[in-house]
């Protein structure tokens, strides 16, 4: 399962001379007692992949009779506690607790649900699936049934479902033939509908929603270039012309991610620094979740896009022992 949770463009990588015995004592001593040392901590759990945390979490729990999660819960508070309790769990675990957190109570943070389901692989949202239903005992589709409704949930569980075309072979003819159903899209584009044998106006949503949730990232970039071919226009530009609300972002959110899934990231970490406040949650979630996999690419978008370095934006937005671990995942200045 790791595997699958692992890119070439991580910063966090296994850590040579690895020994989970003397990381879980590491660790122990850095817990126990009066004050707690952070910087141990630090330099540790955000010094070792994924892998090598769950072989530390195996031999603490063994070694002291507890769960590593919980004593480091009792030990810190704050963005740092949730930042460090985060990083010792497996990646499938992580995204199903923030998918039932974005889902608790008596909102639903749409937000957090389009982040990850956009941006999951079909191998990704199959874990995530099956981590949901280990720890909650709840199928995933079931949940985002009972909390969404329309078509903004008939697209998160084509995504959920994980049946996104994971190959990387394009077919040019599907790819043209899918771009002349997103004119439904453009109502200059009518004659387009009656060829396609469509007599009706209007906004196709399904159609659109079953190629974005299925087609392969390679095939949906075809798709996009034989549609502004087409109709002179982008596919972002008829996405927020014609949809709105929580679909639209949701729409957009594949599309970017189709495009360049590192640009996606970036963007969201550069508005959760943005402005006066920070949304921490947001900025751990991705720092997180993208640390093995392509944070080096998203700090390199990160920089196009503010004109300035994702660990300098970091060093400025965040302080104390949170602001230092962040920046031990981040990896480096650009």
């Amino acid at each position: 399962m790791a595997a699958v949770w692992v890119g070439v463009k991580g910063t966090v990588k296994d850590s040579p001379g690895f020994s989970a015995g003397r990381d879980a004592d590491g660790i122990r001593k850095a817990i126990s007692g009066l004050g707690t040392d952070e910087a141990s901590l630090i330099s540790i759990l955000t010094q070792r992949s994924n892998a090598q945390r769950q072989l530390i979490v195996k031999e603490y729990q063994a070694a002291c009779g507890k769960e590593l999660k919980d004593d480091l819960k009792g030990d810190l508070s704050g963005n740092f506690e949730h930042l460090l309790v985060s990083m010792t769990l497996p990646p499938a675990v992580f995204d199903a607790k923030q998918l039932k957190k974005a889902m608790k109570g008596s909102g639903t943070t749409e937000s957090l649900l389009t982040e990850i389901l956009a941006s999951r692989t079909s191998k990704q949202m199959k874990d995530v699936g099956d981590a949901y239903y280990t720890v909650y005992g709840k199928s995933l589709g079931d949940e985002i049934s009972s909390e969404t409704s329309g078509d903004f949930r008939k697209a998160l569980l084509f995504l959920a479902n994980a049946r996104r075309d994971e190959s990387s072979k394009v077919d040019e003819p599907l790819a043209k033939k899918d771009a002349e159903h997103f004119p439904l899209f453009n109502m200059y584009q009518n004659m387009m509908l009656y060829n396609a044998g469509e007599k009706k106006w209007g906004t196709d949503e399904d159609k659109f929603i079953e190629v974005l949730s299925l087609r392969s990232l390679p095939q949906l970039r075809l798709t996009f270039d034989a549609y502004q071919n087409i109709c002179k226009k982008s596919i972002e530009d008829s996405i927020a012309g014609e949809i709105s609300g929580h679909l639209e972002d949701l729409l957009l959110a594949i599309v970017k991610c189709a495009r360049n899934t590192a640009a996606y990231f970036a963007e969201r970490l550069y508005k959760s620094m943005k402005g006066a406040g920070t949304d921490e949650y947001t900025l751990t979630r991705i720092m997180v979740s993208r640390s093995e996999i392509d944070l080096l690419e998203i700090r390199t978008e990160f920089k196009k896009l503010a004109g300035y370095s994702l660990y300098s934006a970091i060093k400025s937005d965040t302080s104390g022992d949170y602001g230092n671990a962040l920046l031990k995942l981040c990896g480096g200045d650009d």
